[in-house]
């Protein structure tokens, strides 16, 4: 069976939006390769609408400047979910109905192929987790506090709350510590 993995930056105050704002100091050459490493072992990629938007937008423009990784990104298959998606088009996208997500992506957990990554930590993240979906959780700890932050910014939410065993842990020269966290058992 196929793993899910979400792989999120996070600032020291729990900050995940807009991590281009506070990230790009730390991502060097042992993040790339880290980066690269996991994106190869994974043949899917699941998003909400918001991610969806801003990747769809970002990745068609940046093959040439990020080369294998790039093309990856944007070659690979993409699973958004979304009830206002009409056409998705980038590349070879399938958008899933939010009333769906939980049937689809257990169909595609099923499928053979690689493991299916995930970027950020909303509400389709939440959805996983809550229906034991969601078998890693790679925080990117960021040497940084970003400062104050509205609550849909942070990995927490109201009324949502998991736990999770440390299953290994990376660090880089930078100061990023890579949390790398399955689900508890219960």
């Amino acid at each position: 069976m196929r793993k899910i993995i979400s792989s999120t930056y996070i600032s020291l105050d729990g900050v995940i939006e807009n991590p281009q704002n506070w990230t790009s100091a730390y991502f060097q050459d042992e993040a790339a390769a880290y980066a690269q490493e996991l994106l190869f072992t994974c043949d899917a990629l699941l998003m909400g609408r918001r991610t969806f938007d801003g990747f769809s937008q970002a990745w068609p423009a940046m093959e040439e400047s990020t080369g294998d990784f790039g093309v990856r990104m944007n070659t690979m298959a993409h699973y958004v979910v979304s009830d206002s998606l009409q056409k998705p088009g980038w590349g070879d996208t399938t958008a899933i109905r939010r009333d769906d997500a939980v049937a689809e992506i257990t169909k595609l957990k099923e499928q053979e192929g690689q493991n299916i990554l995930q970027y950020g930590f909303g509400p389709v993240s939440r959805t996983l987790v809550e229906n034991g979906l969601l078998d890693e959780l790679r925080l990117w700890i960021h040497p940084v506090i970003v400062g104050p932050a509205d609550p849909g910014e942070l990995l927490t939410q109201k009324d949502f709350s998991a736990s999770f065993e440390l299953a290994d842990t990376k660090t880089f020269s930078t100061g990023v510590i890579i949390a790398t966290y399955v689900p508890a058992a219960k």
